[in-house]
């Protein structure tokens, strides 16, 4: 699976942005999907998954009520809507891909995107 993640910026804080990670070589509708993002100096840590049908959703508390991640099967992507943000969510976002179901978990994802930028200003 090769993951593609595009739509950071450069944002002002309470602004919003949307990120998208686009899918390819394996059937993307069987693989739950996540959101990670990794700050300089610390850890990378998880923000939101989708599983494969989109019943299910989980998000970290930090952006629970400002993030929504979505999925749309027909054209393998998945989205995140990032709302009200704040200078703490500078990071560079990744996207995962799970064929074992949807998990906080980095060591669940498989398949990883190559990142894309986040800054919000404060």
């Amino acid at each position: 699976v090769q993951l593609q993640a595009s739509g950071g910026g450069l944002v002002q804080a309470g602004g919003s942005l949307r990120l998208s990670c686009a899918a390819s070589g394996r059937t993307f509708g069987s693989l739950a999907m996540g959101w990670f993002r990794q700050a300089p100096g610390k850890e990378r840590e998880f923000v939101a998954a989708v599983s494969w049908s989109a019943y299910s959703k989980f998000y970290a508390d930090s952006v629970k009520g400002r993030f929504t991640i979505s999925r749309d099967n027909a054209k393998n992507t998945v989205y995140l809507q990032m709302n009200t943000l704040e200078p703490e969510d500078t990071a560079l976002y990744y996207c995962a891909a799970s064929a074992y179901g949807i998990s906080r978990s980095l060591v669940s994802y498989d398949y990883w995107g190559q990142g894309t930028l986040v800054t919000v200003s404060s």
